[in-house]
C-alpha cells in the first residue's frame, strides 16, 4: 500500500439516524468521504448541502469527512472551519494529491460499518444515496456503484463526455469481460470489512482507482450493486480527459497482467450456496449433471456459431488468399471470439483468468489448424478441380471434429480444478 503522511485526525460520534425505521441498525454506521483538490469555492456548497440531507433523511448512523488532497489554495482552512461549524464532519490532510490515495487511506482507516464517497460538485443526485447504502447495510452485496449508465439513469451532459465515458467503459467490457456498466462515476459505498483486502491490493493514487477496485471485486467473487442515479455535468472539473485516459489505459494493461498472473486473487469469505427460502420448495438434485448439461449445450451453440462464422470468413478470404493462408486467419479469428464466448458463458462458474484461457486455447489453435488445414489440403490433392464451396463443406466438417476436441480439453485441463 502506498505510504503518505497526513496530519492527525480528530474524529467524533457517528451522527444519529434521522428516521429511525426497519432499514436502521446500530452497528450499521456509515462514513461518507469528499475527496478535495483545490475547492474552497465547491466545498461549503457541497458539505452543507449533504450534511442537510443527512440530519433529515437518511435512517443510518453517520459522519461526513473531508479528505485534502495537499490542496494549494484555501481549501483546507475552508474544511476546517466547517468541521468546527457542523457536527459530524471531520477533515483529514495528505500531503500529496490523488483521489485514490485519499480514498485508500480515509477508508483504510475508517470505523464504520459502511464507506462512502462523492464527488465534492454533488452532480450524482443525493437521492440516489440512501439506495447505495441500504443493500450494504441488509448485507445483501458487498460494493455498491452509481451508474449514469445503467437503465433508468438520467443525465445531462455534454456529447464529448458522453463518448469519452461510453467508450471507456465498452473498453472494460471488451479487455476484462467486466458486468458493471459504469467505473468512473463519482458515487461509490462498500462494506468495509470486504473493502479492506481489496485496498491492500490496490496500487492506483488517481483516477484509475475506481475501475481498479472494480475490477479486483468482480475477480474475486464480490456482489456489486448498481443504482441508476440522476447526474448533471459540473464543468468546472479538475480532470486533465488525455492524461487520465493514457493513465487509465495503462491501469487496464497491468490490471490484466495482475489477473492473468492469479496474483489478483484476494482470500475473501464466501457468501453461502443460496438455499430455498420456502420450507416445501422442492429442490432439483444437487449433483454436475445440470453443470454438464449447461456446459454441453452451450459450448455445442458457441461451437456451431463459431463454426458457421469460420467458414465464411474462409469462403470470404479464399477469394484472395491461397487455403492454407484464408484458414490460418479465419481459424485465428474465430478462435479467440470462441475462447472468449465460452470462458463468459460455457465456463461462466470457472475462476480460470483470461490469461490462462486464452494460452489453453493458443495451444488448441495449433492443432485446429492442423486438423483443418490437413483435411482441407487432403481434399485439393484429391479433388484438384473442387469449387471453393466444397472446400468449405469439408472444412466444416474437420471443425466439428476440432470442436469437440476443444470441448473436451477445455473441461478437464483448462478449466479443470478452476470451477466454484
Amino acid at each position: 500500500m502506498t505510504q503518505t503522511s497526513s496530519r492527525a485526525r480528530t474524529v467524533g460520534e457517528f451522527e444519529p439516524a434521522a428516521r429511525p425505521g426497519p432499514l436502521d441498525t446500530a452497528l450499521r454506521t456509515v462514513e461518507i468521504v469528499i475527496p478535495v483538490y483545490n475547492e474552497e469555492h465547491s466545498l461549503p456548497g457541497c458539505v452543507r448541502t449533504l450534511h442537510a440531507r443527512l440530519h433529515e433523511r437518511f435512517p443510518f448512523p453517520w459522519r461526513i469527512a473531508v479528505a485534502n488532497n495537499a490542496s494549494t489554495d484555501r481549501t483546507l482552512e475552508v474544511a476546517r472551519a466547517l468541521a468546527a461549524e457542523l457536527s459530524g464532519v471531520s477533515v483529514v490532510h495528505l500531503d500529496r494529491k490523488g483521489r485514490g490515495l485519499a480514498l485508500r487511506t480515509v477508508w483504510g482507516a475508517s470505523e464504520a460499518d459502511i464507506v462512502v464517497y462523492m464527488d465534492v460538485d454533488l452532480s450524482t443526485g443525493l437521492d440516489g444515496l440512501l439506495p447505495l447504502v441500504a443493500p450494504l447495510a441488509s448485507g445483501h452485496s458487498d460494493l455498491a456503484i452509481g451508474s449514469r449508465l445503467a437503465p433508468g439513469a438520467r443525465t445531462v451532459r455534454g456529447p464529448r463526455r458522453e463518448f469519452v465515458s461510453r467508450c471507456y467503459n465498452r473498453l472494460i467490457r471488451l479487455t476484462h469481460g467486466a458486468r458493471f456498466s459504469d467505473a468512473q462515476c463519482g458515487f461509490k459505498a462498500a462494506r468495509t470489512e470486504i473493502l479492506r483486502p481489496l485496498l491492500e491490493k490496490t496500487r492506483d493514487d488517481a483516477w484509475f482507482f475506481d475501475t481498479e477496485l472494480l475490477l479486483l471485486a468482480e475477480h474475486n467473487g464480490l456482489r456489486i450493486h448498481e443504482v441508476p442515479v440522476d447526474w448533471v455535468e459540473d464543468i468546472d472539473t479538475r480532470v486533465d480527459v488525455v492524461s487520465t485516459a493514457a493513465e487509465d489505459l495503462r491501469g487496464l494493461w497491468r490490471m490484466a497482467r495482475l489477473k492473468s498472473s492469479g496474483a489478483a486473487r484476494i482470500p475473501l469469505p464466501r457468501r453461502p450456496r443460496p438455499a430455498a427460502e420456502h420450507p416445501d420448495a422442492v429442490l432439483a438434485p444437487d449433483s454436475g449433471r445440470s453443470r454438464l448439461t449447461w456446459e454441453t449445450g452451450c459450448f455445442i451453440a458457441i461451437g456451431i456459431v463459431s463454426t458457421l462464422g469460420q467458414a465464411l470468413l474462409y469462403w470470404l478470404l479464399r477469394g484472395w488468399w491461397p487455403p492454407a493462408l484464408a484458414n490460418l486467419v479465419s481459424l485465428l479469428v474465430l478462435t479467440v471470439v470462441n475462447t472468449e464466448a465460452n470462458r463468459r458463458l460455457t465456463f461462466r462458474r470457472s475462476q480460470t483468468g483470461i490469461g490462462r484461457a486464452h494460452l489453453g486455447a493458443g495451444a488448441l489453435f495449433v492443432v485446429g489448424y492442423l486438423v483443418t488445414s490437413g483435411a482441407v489440403l487432403l481434399f485439393r490433392e484429391s479433388r484438384p478441380h473442387a469449387s471453393a464451396a466444397a472446400e468449405t463443406l469439408v472444412l466444416m466438417a474437420a471443425s466439428v471434429v476440432v470442436t469437440a476436441l476443444r470441448f473436451l480439453v477445455l473441461r478437464l485441463a483448462v478449466f479443470r480444478g478452476h470451477t466454484s
